[in-house]
């Protein structure tokens, strides 16, 4: 897209524009705030999702393939958090953004989280199942027809 040239595409980048905007919401249009408990919830999910995320970003490393996206991967993973989710590394970033949605303390940086699957979903994923389909044929397919996508 020449709109974008030069602009980092990578999902980092958009989850962090995801938090941005949870700032800004809960600054602009604060809509309601949460209870003491809303900050360890937040620290919680936060560490959970960021977990997640790491533990998934060193399957590409023991498999010695590529992380980002729209490269063309050299091995299949099935293993660790893969078995449950095709993209563990994503759900973390929204677990991640689901606790800073918590920290920031407001009902519209909560809610604001929902975006981030359906545009990650569009940026990165399709393209990437496609990539998986196009490398690795039928396993591919058994693989995305048995693992969720989120």
């Amino acid at each position: 897209m020449s709109h974008l040239r030069g602009f980092p595409d990578l999902p980092p980048v958009w989850a962090f524009g995801v938090f941005l905007l949870q700032g800004g919401l809960s600054w602009l249009l604060p809509l309601a705030g949460f209870g003491r408990w809303a900050s360890p919830l937040g620290w919680a999910l936060l560490a959970a999702g960021l977990g997640l995320a790491g533990w998934a970003a060193l399957w590409f490393r023991r498999k010695r393939t590529a992380i980002e996206p729209r490269r063309v991967p050299k091995a299949l993973i099935v293993e660790g958090p893969y078995r449950l989710n095709r993209n563990p590394i994503y759900s973390g970033m929204m677990l991640a953004l689901l606790g800073t949605g918590f920290l920031w303390g407001t009902l519209g940086a909560v809610l604001v989280v929902a975006l981030f699957p359906l545009l990650i979903t569009h940026r990165f994923v399709r393209a990437e199942e496609q990539g998986l389909r196009e490398a690795f044929g039928a396993e591919a397919e058994r693989y995305i027809a048995a693992t969720r996508r989120w």
